[in-house]
């Protein structure tokens, strides 16, 4: 390097300059003990130097990019229409009138558009009767569409891949999916596979970690992550309305992303990881049992989202921030919240009835800091329409800073670990993301666990450039002027029915309007 060729020259100067030097013969020995010891710092000294610019630079193999990334679009015949969300509920026997208006008015409220996708296995009215292929071949369908395109556009050679991590939270078999991925690609040998269960929608960020982790101890390697979630062996066909509530948000999806520490690579990079954390409750009961795939009364297994969940949610985010924020915000923003804060302990020190708040448990409650003044965009997690807005409340966000997240939970619903990707994809659809910025991701999963991490923009991504964006086809009709949904309208009928003469018809019906 210039660095090196530039010590060694000093150095070889140096010692000529000791030897060559007349005076080092005929001066009395003080000179020339002043000499060496002039010559050995010289050395030592740029020796120094040495060392830090090696440290330096073998940093650079350390740091972690995107190299491209692709998320997953069922093919139409897979979407979930209004009319069709009505005839999956009317077939479930278990239901009754309180469960038709429950649910009613949780899709109402969910957020969730017209356009989502389900499980084949939904259309094929088998929801009950789930199979291991069932959700086998779903996950096969998701690799096969977003790896291939994936590597294809990128001209990778599946053989080129060093590291692969799987995240998919509710289906295991044997051989795993990953074996199944390197089966499929006729990946190398000696591949290193990360297959991860279990994780719930915040294992997207996990995975990441696990590369970013290995990048730095391994230089010069090519990681591919895929993550998704197989719906279809997990359908809830029951009663609870704490687990029936899984079916109105969880829909179809997934994405696969390429990341790498090769220098050569840098320069097509999208993005570059400046960090990661992650915040895990697991010890308290509360947050442990807010969330958990369980048994009802019945034996009919489903995912139990707890009334405690927004509680949850809320002090993990908290505890999240408070570790991320110091890492990515400017020291004005931090010596002003640390003002503003000690003013605040003063009032509340000197009048104490001023400072107790009566807010209901879960409520969000404000950072007081400003998270802009470090951050360009936010990538939320769409948990649902309660996750988006508590985080908007939270962090001050404007509406247009959750724009992505809203019109992703319309569009595709909550795809779990993957719906991170697509809320980065509408940002790039709509072109907002120019070099510089900086992308703020948050999670959330069953543990109960908040994962966030922030990203660079490596270039300007405003061209449009990326052929492979699942919003490319229709990014341009959103947002929309309302994303209400028709449910009300088509449905709003049963919330008129009395419970005592109220009898299941053979079919729901509908305004003519709809028909």
């Amino acid at each position: 390097s210039p660095f090196t060729i530039y010590t060694s020259f000093s150095s070889i100067l140096l010692i000529s300059l000791f030897f060559l030097n007349p005076k080092n013969k005929h001066t009395n020995k003080k000179h020339n003990n002043m000499d060496l010891l002039l010559l050995i710092l010289c050395i030592l000294v740029s020796y120094l130097f040495f060392k830090i610019w090696k440290l330096k630079d073998s940093k650079k193999d350390k740091d972690c990019y995107i190299l491209d990334y692709q998320c997953h679009k069922p093919s139409d015949d897979r979407m979930v229409s209004t009319h069709f969300s009505g005839e999956i509920i009317h077939r479930n026997k278990n239901l009754g009138l309180e469960e038709y208006k429950f649910l009613l008015k949780a899709i109402v409220s969910s957020g969730i558009g017209e356009q989502t996708y389900a499980p084949r296995l939904v259309f094929e009215g088998r929801e009950e009767r789930p199979t291991l292929q069932d959700g086998i071949s779903e996950m096969e369908e998701f690799y096969v569409d977003t790896i291939g395109k994936l590597l294809e556009r990128q001209q990778i050679s599946p053989k080129e891949v060093d590291i692969l991590v799987v995240n998919v939270s509710m289906l295991t078999s044997m051989p795993s999916l990953p074996s199944r991925i390197i089966n499929h690609y006729k990946m190398r040998e000696d591949i290193k596979v990360f297959n991860l269960t279990g994780m719930g929608c915040s294992a997207s960020l996990i995975s990441v970690d696990i590369v970013k982790n290995i990048f730095k101890s391994y230089p010069n390697k090519l990681a591919l992550v895929a993550t998704s979630e197989s719906l279809s062996p997990n359908w809830y066909s029951g009663n609870n309305r704490s687990m029936i509530l899984a079916n109105c948000l969880f829909r179809s999806g997934g994405a696969a992303i390429l990341l790498t520490n090769k220098r050569s690579l840098r320069k097509k990079a999208m993005f570059k990881l400046k960090c990661l954390v992650r915040t895990h409750h697991g010890a308290r009961e509360e947050s442990y049992n807010c969330c958990i795939q369980s048994e009802d009364k019945q034996g009919r297994v489903g995912f139990y989202l707890g009334k405690n969940l927004p509680k949850a949610a809320t002090r993990a985010l908290v505890d999240n921030l408070k570790v991320i924020a110091p890492k990515i915000l400017p020291v004005t923003e931090l010596l002003r919240f640390m003002v503003k804060l000690f003013i605040k302990k003063i009032k509340m020190h000197q009048n104490p009835s001023k400072g107790s708040t009566n807010l209901p448990p879960g409520t969000p409650i404000k950072a007081g800091i400003n998270f802009k003044t470090g951050i360009e965009h936010f990538c939320i997690h769409t948990g649902g329409k309660a996750v988006i807005d508590g985080i908007q409340h939270s962090l001050d966000l404007t509406d247009y800073d959750i724009e992505p997240a809203r019109m992703t939970l319309y569009r595709f619903g909550n795809t779990s670990a993957s719906s991170l990707w697509y809320v980065l994809a509408y940002m790039e659809a709509k072109k907002r993301l120019k070099r510089g910025d900086r992308v703020f991701m948050i999670s959330f999963g069953a543990g109960f666990k908040c994962n966030s991490c922030v990203w660079e923009v490596l270039r300007d991504l405003t061209t449009g450039e990326s052929k492979g964006n699942v919003w490319n086809h229709c990014i341009n009709d959103y947002p929309p002027k309302s994303i209400s949904n028709p449910f009300t309208k088509m449905y709003g009928w049963l919330q008129d029915e009395d419970p005592d003469t109220f009898k299941i018809p053979e079919t729901f019906k509908i305004p003519d309007e709809y028909m």
